[in-house]
């Protein structure tokens, strides 16, 4: 019989040569347990997704109630369906006015289609601006405003009218002009390894985008519910975007995305054509129940408070002269090395020590730290020790 590792490789599509391969059989907290018991550090968050940490018994119960109620019912917009009610409810009095209305997707990556499509619906521009060495998905629109050529070559043609400004860089915001449905940017680039913009760019582009009628995108996949210290990241900067995407931990560890705008951009979806976008699994019941529960667990327990502190903490820690530089707010940080091999090396001592983390799609020397926002100061000791002795042994 074959084993559960060989049926993965046998019957699950990959997408390397080399997949990780660990196997988990339960997740709590900041711990995956592996099928030997032994318990490994999320140090990722699943890539953003975890932000109160695995299994929250508030969120566990809350699909356990939604369950026993229904689940699918009919394609997203039509019924009125108490989950997405209360969940776009709650969100909307956590935002700025104008962000007042919640269209739910599946996921982050639709989420940006979504908001692709509404930005050139309500201008009626085609012209579309992204920055270099961003990522907002994979999907075709969203690897059409991906800024790396290495990740998007092998599947062009792409979607047309689209080009790039630097990321941080007011000099190239004259490229933002009448003809400019949107400019998609991530608040803080993630997947370049941790870019965090300065104030006076931020608000230099919001207002760039007020004067063109621009749509101004923002793209919180990675960055909202907390991580950054601030509930959206867009609020360390004192703008509000024109249209907001979230995912990851949006959903509470269950899949789940938005774009959200005022009632009168997205009004633009309702006419010439009427459902001007579709979805049919997007604002999942039991999905929108457990964004809730995770929400409100997160809101109720202080935890965004206590990020600054352990930012602090964990910078404090790690100073090595291999270390080149940590970047980052909050607890969305790149520790940068000088290769790719050293850092690769690194990352794969601590995951044997039972700290898992990784690389970034843009920035390979750099190791990604980003735990779930429950990590106490103790946990953190524990995983700035690994990594400083997969630093000394890798060298």
């Amino acid at each position: 019989m074959l084993s559960l590792r060989q049926l993965f490789l046998a019957n699950n599509a990959q997408t390397t040569d080399f997949p990780l391969m660990l196997e988990f059989e339960r997740a709590e907290g900041v711990y995956m347990y592996d099928v030997a018991g032994n318990a490994n550090m999320d140090l990722i968050s699943g890539i953003g997704v975890s932000n109160i940490g695995h299994n929250h018994p508030e969120v566990i119960s809350a699909i356990k109630q939604q369950l026993d109620k229904y689940m699918h019912l009919m394609v997203y917009g039509e019924y009125v369906q108490t989950p997405q009610v209360r969940f776009a409810e709650k969100l909307t009095s956590l935002l700025p006015a104008q962000l007042q209305s919640v269209y739910f997707t599946n996921s982050g990556a639709e989420g940006i289609e979504g908001a692709m499509k509404l930005a050139k619906r309500y201008t009626g521009r085609q012209h579309m601006i992204a920055c270099h060495n961003s990522y907002h998905g994979s999907t075709q629109g969203a690897l059409s405003i991906m800024g790396n050529e290495e990740f998007k070559q092998a599947y062009r043609p792409l979607l047309p009218g689209i080009s790039f400004i630097q990321f941080n860089d007011s000099n190239d915001l004259h490229n933002i002009n009448k003809d400019t449905a949107c400019v998609v940017v991530e608040t803080i680039q993630g997947e370049a390894g941790i870019r965090v913009p300065d104030v006076a760019y931020m608000q230099a582009l919001r207002q760039r985008c007020t004067e063109t009628g621009t749509m101004l995108i923002l793209d919180e996949n990675q960055t909202a519910f907390g991580r950054t210290g601030k509930l959206f990241a867009f609020e360390h900067f004192s703008i509000v975007p024109d249209i907001l995407v979230l995912g990851k931990a949006l959903g509470g560890g269950m899949p789940l995305g938005a774009f959200i705008a005022s009632t009168n951009i997205m009004g633009a979806l309702k006419n010439n054509p009427i459902l001007g976008h579709i979805t049919t699994f997007g604002g999942h019941p039991v999905c929108c129940a457990s964004g809730l529960a995770s929400l409100n667990v997160l809101l109720n327990n202080g935890f965004i408070n206590e990020v600054p502190n352990k930012e602090a903490l964990i910078k404090q820690l790690l100073v090595h002269p291999a270390i080149k530089a940590i970047r980052g707010k909050g607890l969305m940080l790149a520790v940068e090395f000088e290769s790719f091999e050293l850092n690769k090396r690194i990352i794969d001592d601590c995951i044997a020590q039972g700290v898992i983390t990784d690389w970034f799609l843009h920035c390979s020397n750099a190791m990604r730290i980003a735990p779930p926002l429950i990590i106490t100061k103790e946990q953190i000791n524990h995983a700035c020790e690994v990594i400083l002795r997969a630093v000394n042994k890798s060298l």
